[in-house]
């Protein structure tokens, strides 16, 4: 806030909740630049009512940017940049967290003790699955994926194969890129990392689960909806996968009743950047790309 105000007129907003399609147009039309979040959706017909709007530059504080009309922004002149490199790390770490939780069902065990019902330990109660050794499938291998593979292999020891739509030329570890979604999904633990966006929408549908074993984990650390959230729930009410770890969901903030009542899914509320530093680090990166644009350059970070 402190940096910010050295150098620009800053209106602060209070309220959590995300923009309206209406308060969007408002600030294309009454600010130079807005620093939007993830809720604050800048749709096609924001800027189809955002004619001559004032606003040169949306500088969006996080990674993911399907919220945002890239294209339409652009039409309207206005450029727009995210902050990729400050959430790497933190965005991989929950990955690994929602991984061991639904391996080992933390999640279940945490509720069996808070009810009172535990009774002690058993030889065979709560078995989970072993991740160390096992087999990882990465659907999308950029930064984000590449951290978690790192993660994997040197913490785990795990086998680390990864789908992504472009030939990548360095892994950086011992990894392999296989050439189809299905052969990725084939593993005993599978992490989704790829953009959202029109392009990966339900990009694991019915057809990528059942490629998945009996006792495979599915990890979610992208977007919602690039999961077809009802298949899945299929899936795992039949129990044809073993379990699945959310950070996102498709209609985020509201999760089916239908998934909460479920014990083989790990559920948490969009964790993936919330860390102090990490958030800093986010805001100090947004207003690098505003003050990039304000000195004439191109952001650092410049969509599209």
């Amino acid at each position: 806030m402190s940096r910010a105000l050295t150098r620009y007129d800053v209106t602060f907003r209070d309220e959590t909740a995300a923009l309206t399609e209406a308060e969007a147009a408002a600030a294309l039309h009454d600010y130079d630049a807005v620093l939007p979040t993830l809720g604050d959706r800048f749709t096609p017909d924001v800027f189809a009512r955002s004619a001559a709007a004032r606003c040169r530059i949306l500088a969006n504080f996080g990674v993911g940017y399907n919220h945002i009309d890239v294209a339409g922004a652009r039409a309207a002149g206005i450029t727009v940049t995210n902050t990729p490199g400050a959430v790497t790390d933190a965005t991989a770490d929950i990955a690994m967290t929602l991984m061991l939780m639904t391996a080992r069902r933390a999640g279940e065990g945490e509720r069996l003790v808070r009810s009172g019902a535990w009774t002690g330990w058993q030889p065979t109660q709560m078995l989970g699955l072993h991740v160390s050794g096992k087999r990882l499938g990465i659907v999308g291998y950029g930064r984000i994926g590449k951290a978690i593979a790192r993660r994997a292999h040197f913490g785990f020891g795990m086998q680390v194969s990864f789908f992504n739509r472009s030939p990548v030329a360095d892994p950086g570890l011992p990894a392999t890129q296989v050439a189809t979604l299905a052969e990725a999904m084939a593993q005993d633990v599978v992490i989704v990392a790829v953009p959202g966006g029109p392009a990966t929408r339900h990009l694991i549908g019915a057809a990528a689960l059942a490629a998945m074993p009996a006792h495979g984990i599915l990890v979610n650390i992208s977007r919602g909806d690039v999961i077809d959230e009802a298949a899945l729930i299929a899936a795992l009410q039949a129990g044809s996968i073993g379990g699945a770890g959310l950070d996102v969901y498709e209609h985020e903030p509201v999760v089916p009743d239908t998934l909460k009542a479920l014990d083989n899914a790990v559920l948490l509320p969009h964790l993936g950047t919330a860390a102090l530093e990490v958030r800093e680090s986010m805001g100090m990166m947004a207003l690098d790309n505003l003050d990039a644009f304000f000195d004439g350059h191109v952001p650092p970070n410049r969509l599209g």
